[in-house]
């Protein structure tokens, strides 16, 4: 049987990751350490997880593409939080023989509900607002109401499709595209399928909800920001780089946009001197998307699990390329 000596927990940011599992149930001889502080670059990453045979990772908050794996040459089982990892490169760890391992999937009730919150932030400027009555103010801006108002869901996926429902029951007008967007499953949602411009053009409110890839990766740039209407609001939890950052910020400081919500950022944990700290008419929150007691409960316990049968020679929820 595998034996298990070290086991790496990475990126556990809040130091919870003992609290949603009992890591004493390891096998005998087994021993873990926490790293709470993200690494810096493939150099930082290698020097930190060299002596380690199972590393467990946090989503895609670390990446392990072929040129770290190739230089972790004790690593035997990589196990990832989710059922997929867009940030390990799965191919390269089989041709090393290293074990990718997921968990179950969670947070998909958790990030479609924060994606309310983002847009209940924008539309009531809840931040400004309470900041302005604990400084002593007292109403500072006027909102805006939802009823009535377009909603546009690019991506009408599990997170999507939940974002909808509550559209609906705010009384919007809710409407949907992705390139691969099913109309039949749009209309039995009371959701109406309509082309990528109208949406853009039409909406009030424009969230996104698509996994990362090569196909979606700046799906929203400068010339599709361009198209939306200038008091629209931009909401964002799915993954930082589907939206064209660059473009995004030039049409914020410019006014030609109305405002975004973002919770997820081509650079995680956003660097001290980023522009978003200081962009205008925004609501910031640090990718809390699936970060719920809920998620960590099911991700740690799993990830737990994945570790215990691969060292009973049954490896569970295998990731292949």
């Amino acid at each position: 049987m595998p034996e298990i000596r070290h086991v790496a927990i990475l990126d556990d940011y809040q130091e919870v990751a003992h609290r949603y599992a009992d890591w004493s149930a390891l096998p005998d001889g087994a021993r873990t350490t926490v790293f709470t502080e993200p690494f810096g670059g493939a150099d930082d990453v290698v020097a930190a997880l060299e002596p380690f045979d199972v590393v467990v990772a946090m989503r895609e908050r670390t990446a392990f593409p072929a040129e770290v794996l190739g230089r972790l040459p004790r690593l035997r089982l990589l196990v990832t939080t989710g059922p997929a990892n867009a940030a390990i490169d799965v191919a390269a760890a089989q041709e090393r023989g290293i074990v990718v391992s997921g968990t179950r999937g969670a947070g998909l009730a958790s990030t479609a509900e924060l994606t309310w919150g983002l847009i209940h932030a924008l539309a009531r400027s809840v931040p400004a607002e309470d900041s302005g009555v604990r400084a002593g103010g007292w109403q500072h801006t006027v909102g805006r109401e939802l009823e009535g108002a377009r909603l546009g869901v690019i991506g009408l996926g599990n997170v999507g499709a939940r974002v909808a429902r509550v559209g609906l029951a705010f009384g919007m007008d809710v409407v949907a595209w992705s390139a691969r967007l099913d109309p039949g499953h749009a209309r039995d949602l009371g959701v109406t399928p309509v082309g990528r411009r109208e949406l853009l053009t039409t909406s009030d409110v424009v969230t996104v909800h698509l996994k990362l890839s090569e196909r979606t990766t700046g799906l929203l740039g400068r010339a599709e920001l361009g198209l939306m209407r200038p008091d629209a609001l931009l909401v964002n939890t799915s993954r930082g780089p589907v939206v064209d950052e660059e473009a995004l910020l030039d049409a914020l400081h410019a006014g030609t946009i109305g405002g975004a919500g973002l919770d997820v950022y081509s650079t995680e944990p956003l660097p001290a001197d980023s522009p978003w700290r200081n962009a205008p008419r925004t609501v910031l929150t640090p990718h809390l998307g699936y970060v719920t007691a809920g998620a960590y409960g099911v991700f740690y316990s799993d990830a737990l699990e994945d570790i215990r049968a691969y060292a009973a020679g049954a490896p569970v929820r295998v990731i292949t390329p």
